[in-house]
């Protein structure tokens, strides 16, 4: 007999995966990863689950009641690894950040305040806060509007995320090494955490343009062995220790804007090239480009004043990022980070997971 489990399948940004309340899953961690890895499915094609057999498509929300603030939520995000038949909650996802205060409303754990909702998010992977702001006229969430983001089709409902304490997330500083610049294997890098561990480099060191498209480097074996050397290298350096079988630090590298932003990327998250950027990952990189002296420094441009409205280009388009910066010019402070992000309800139900992962057969 297969256990059935409720839970929502949501695109949030440019992502999509399952959303589940936490009480609906196994307290076991252990068990509850098998559970995932069930429902989405562990070959690489992700043929016996819900999973779109790419990183981008398996994701996990798991969303609950917050524990330590009443009013909010708790959000934990799991990464299922295509084709490893595991789960990784190091990182953050701000994708799928903006599909929780949604489902949250959706399904009663928060209700609705008005034409427009706040919902005060609590990021379980890094212990960081988040505020959604879900328009709900009539007391329903909207889906429908006229904000559109590159690498989704068509336009929604604008959920704004205005992130509150996000640098050294997930590593404990902004800049992790404690310098702007590092050299591995040659190569200057900045490693930089403001929301999302990210090693940024310049497509020009590694003999490439940073215009490719992202089947030409995901094609690129070379590449990717010294992307790959330097992400191991730089791992222990940014207090991540091994991170063979980790999903960060994500790689991004950069070149100068050609299509009117401020900097132009291809990252990879982490083997993979990104069809985009990842939500903190672009913040990450707007946040290294005002870091005087990092690797962006005459690779990117930086607009003036202290609210700066950055434009990451990517693949499939552009990320806007706002950064509020306070400190001085020559040590920078990020007060704080706002983005424009949708999402859609795209089917709820029950996931079904096979009696043989309850077994430990599987």
């Amino acid at each position: 007999m297969q256990t059935a489990i409720p839970c929502y399948y949501m695109r949030g940004g440019s992502s999509k995966g399952l959303c589940f309340r936490s009480a609906d899953l196994p307290a076991d961690e252990a068990l509850r990863d098998a559970v995932l890895v069930a429902a989405m499915g562990s070959d690489a094609r992700q043929i016996d689950g819900a999973g779109g057999a790419h990183p981008l498509t398996s994701k996990v929300a798991i969303v609950g009641k917050s524990e330590s603030d009443a009013g909010a939520i708790d959000y934990l995000f799991a990464q299922v690894v295509v084709g490893e038949g595991r789960v990784d909650t190091t990182p953050n996802c701000g994708n799928m950040l903006a599909a929780v205060g949604p489902f949250a409303i959706e399904t009663g754990l928060l209700a609705a305040s008005g034409d427009a909702t706040t919902v005060r998010v609590h990021m379980l992977n890094s212990g960081n806060r988040c505020e959604l702001l879900i328009q709900t006229p009539a007391g329903r969430v909207e889906y429908d509007g006229m904000a559109r983001i590159d690498g989704v089709p068509g336009t929604s409902a604008p959920i704004v995320c205005n992130y509150l304490d996000v640098a050294g997330s997930v590593c404990g500083s902004l800049l992790p090494t404690g310098n702007v610049i590092d050299e591995i294997d040659g190569v200057e890098v900045t490693c930089v955490d403001n929301g999302m561990p990210v090693v940024v480099l310049r497509a020009a060191d590694f003999g490439i343009t940073g215009y490719e498209t992202r089947d030409a480097l995901d094609a690129n074996t070379e590449l990717k062995q010294r992307l790959e050397a330097v992400r191991l290298a730089v791992g222990p350096r940014m207090n991540l220790g091994d991170v063979r079988r980790k999903v960060v630090p994500k790689m991004s590298l950069i070149a100068a804007p050609r299509d009117g932003g401020h900097v132009c990327t291809r990252t990879f998250i982490p083997h993979d090239c990104h069809a985009a950027i990842g939500v903190l990952g672009a913040v990450s990189v707007a946040t290294a480009c005002i870091l005087p002296g990092s690797v962006a420094a005459g690779v990117a441009t930086v607009p003036a004043g202290a609210t700066k409205q950055m434009s990451v280009e990517h693949p499939s388009g552009e990320f806007s990022v706002t950064l509020e910066v306070g400190g001085t010019r020559a040590r920078p402070v990020v007060q704080k980070v706002g983005l424009l992000r949708t999402a859609r309800l795209i089917m709820r139900g029950d996931v079904f997971v096979p009696a043989s992962v309850w077994s430990g057969q599987r």
